[in-house]
């Protein structure tokens, strides 16, 4: 029994069970993404895992591993919001390849609550029936603040990783939005920041902000916050405010997200990389 649910317990717990020659049950485990990803690349290694997705895992362990496997994860279920976020707040129109729509189910609903516009198209087949991937088209939309407030759970719930997005995409929308960002300490004070571009947040406690929307954005030059999310969530804020924003110290940005700049020029931002002298 892990006596706190978490995807990285989980993992160094299924670890430690694929190496035991004999039955491992885990209960209170994590049914997160990554965690299904390693229940699914532990089976390539000859390990049997039941009750894969659910909270309980039963590991039939191997003492011996020796085996070449070839194995890629599944889509990343928060990038995939990244960029959701991204045509949001920027109000384009944009799709989204192969988006791992099981891991979005409670963030589109509560985005379809609000007013959102959006089509699942092509469907792809999943790779050794693990994820259902499909093209996810946003539209322009007139967003509606959610009647209920915006908190993470944990899956199926709101990823946890997803939950500072909603604060740019409340700030767009008409109406006061209630964020309890409860698991990670102090990570809600860095969506103040949005202020500075010119959205309203405000700070109730250090775990809950009220976004009042809709925003006119402006331009602002500003230290990039170093908490990951809220990060991006301030570069993707300036891609939708008139003017030329300046982000300084992305180091963070960078350690979790792999050319991301590129990535959305790619898609019709204008984002100059630069080092100061």
């Amino acid at each position: 029994m892990l006596t706190e649910r978490g995807d990285t317990v989980t993992e160094n717990a299924l670890l430690a069970a694929a190496r035991h020659d004999g039955v491992t049950v885990i209960r209170n485990a994590s049914s997160n993404y990554m965690v299904q990803d390693l229940c699914f690349f532990l089976e390539e290694l000859g390990v049997k895992v039941e009750g894969v997705g659910t909270t309980t895992l039963t590991v039939h362990g191997v003492a011996h591993i020796d085996r070449d496997v070839d194995y890629s994860p599944s889509e990343d279920p928060v990038e995939a919001m990244s960029l959701l976020a991204a045509a949001v707040i920027t109000e384009s129109e944009l799709t989204i390849r192969r988006v791992p729509v099981e891991f979005l189910e409670i963030e589109l609903a509560v985005l379809e609550e609000m007013g959102l516009d959006h089509e699942r198209g092509r469907e792809y087949a999943a790779d050794n029936g693990r994820t259902r991937l499909v093209d996810l088209t946003v539209r322009p939309s007139k967003l509606q603040a959610p009647i209920d407030k915006i908190h993470p759970m944990p899956f199926p719930g709101v990823n946890i990783d997803n939950v500072p997005f909603f604060a740019a995409i409340a700030a767009v929308a008409q109406g006061s939005t209630l964020i309890h960002d409860w698991v990670y300490d102090n990570r809600a004070i860095y969506l103040t920041e949005l202020n500075r571009l010119g959205a309203h947040v405000k700070l109730l406690d250090p775990h809950r902000v009220l976004v009042e929307g809709p925003t006119r954005w402006r331009s602002a030059e500003m230290m990039c916050p170093p908490a990951l999310r809220p990060a991006v969530v301030v570069l993707l804020a300036m891609m939708a405010a008139p003017g030329t924003s300046v982000l300084r110290n992305v180091y963070v940005i960078n350690r979790g997200y792999e050319d991301l700049a590129e990535r959305l020029n790619s898609i019709g931002a204008q984002i100059e990389t630069f080092r100061d002298i």
